[in-house]
């Protein structure tokens, strides 16, 4: 399947100072933010109201996958319901392409729910004595679609995720994974333009669970999806997402690439996450070369041919095949054809740390995740 052109600088959800406050007295612990500032264990004290998030700005573009990534209480399951509405900020907007949620009637949000927005649980609520077709059409079949057409649709989302043959079997046939896809078919069935996924695999075996999160990166791309995925598990988020949103105590502390987390954490809370994550497939080469021109200063007789190549978007693992074998002790980095930077195994070392090159902006390299 060829992959959809898309605008990847388009935004299709945007929050803008975004809150939530629980209790009785939300509104005037809200009130109590904005005039004075009160912190969030200041409003539970004052107001006995909880903060479920603070303060959030965040834009979704087209086609990516935003992973948003914290422990039990950070806020992140309270976000991702404020994206569809499904519960109302207690201050700020959230936008879908561009129009705010809590502006539109009722009909209006059903038809956004609908159209541009599906969502898929950790519980997924398949009905029992429905089949797995019948359960992948419900979404169409709420819209009003006639059945012959939905079902029609639902068979094609179940190709997608693997389920042909088991269109006629009841939930109860199923495994765990299984459901998932079939919670997924349901979502894609309706062609949303964006897809919330809230821990989706946490309950599932990790054989499983890899499967269906590769598979899952793999069919967003290829349809052309975005999609927003809740996990308490950074190995998850890396292994899904473009850009991963860190959460704690309802405030957004850093949204970056893998790498860029990796390499800057934003705080001490970040670095502890990211301490005992593997760098070899995360840092890349042009984060941790030192620019050619640095290195010719200093080795003016070092033959740039004689060195093995590899391009900037390579990673660290990559580097240290190449490095083992290699007749100096340095490899050269490319980027359109031309030498930008030299690896060199102090420069190796360093990465595998997840200590960037702090020379390596100087040659001006830009990579980009893949999209598959």
């Amino acid at each position: 399947m060829t992959t959809p052109k898309i605008d990847v600088n388009e935004v299709l959800v945007s929050c803008q100072s975004v809150w939530k406050i629980f209790g009785d007295k939300a509104s005037d612990a809200m009130q109590a933010v904005i005039e004075k500032g009160l912190s969030k264990k200041q409003i539970l004290q004052d107001y006995s109201c909880v903060v479920g998030v603070s303060d959030v700005s965040l834009d979704v573009r087209r086609g990516e996958i935003f992973c948003i990534m914290g422990l039990s209480g950070s806020g992140k399951s309270t976000l991702i319901r404020l994206l569809n509405k499904l519960i109302t900020p207690s201050s700020g907007k959230v936008l879908v392409k561009g129009r705010d949620l809590s502006a539109l009637s009722a009909t209006e949000l059903r038809a956004v729910r609908a159209r541009n927005i599906g969502m898929v649980f950790q519980s997924v609520a398949l009905l029992p004595h429905r089949t797995v077709l019948e359960n992948a059409a419900f979404g169409l079949e709420v819209q009003g679609v006639p059945k012959a057409e939905r079902l029609k649709v639902a068979e094609r989302a179940l190709a997608k995720v693997g389920l042909t043959d088991w269109a006629s079997r009841f939930p109860r046939e199923l495994s765990g994974g299984m459901q998932q896809r079939v919670g997924l078919a349901r979502a894609i069935t309706a062609d949303p333009e964006v897809i919330l996924m809230d821990e989706p695999f946490s309950a599932l075996d990790p054989l499983i669970r890899r499967q269906l999160q590769d598979e899952f990166r793999q069919l967003t791309k290829e349809l052309g999806k975005s999609a927003v995925f809740i996990t308490h598990d950074l190995e998850e988020a890396i292994r899904i997402g473009d850009r991963i949103a860190i959460m704690k105590d309802g405030v957004i502390i850093q949204v970056g690439t893998a790498e860029e987390i990796v390499l800057n954490p934003a705080d001490d809370y970040v670095a502890e996450f990211v301490a005992g994550i593997s760098r070899l497939h995360l840092v890349k080469a042009h984060s941790v070369m030192t620019p050619v021109s640095l290195y010719k200063a200093t080795q003016p007789d070092v033959d740039l041919a004689r060195l093995p190549s590899v391009v900037a978007e390579a990673d660290i693992d990559e580097v240290i095949g190449l490095a083992v074998n290699a007749e100096l002790d340095a490899v050269a980095v490319t980027a359109d054809g031309q030498v930008v930077g030299v690896i060199t195994l102090r420069d190796l070392l360093r990465g595998v740390q997840g200590a960037p090159n702090e020379f390596a902006a100087a040659a001006g390299v830009v990579a980009a995740r893949a999209s598959s």
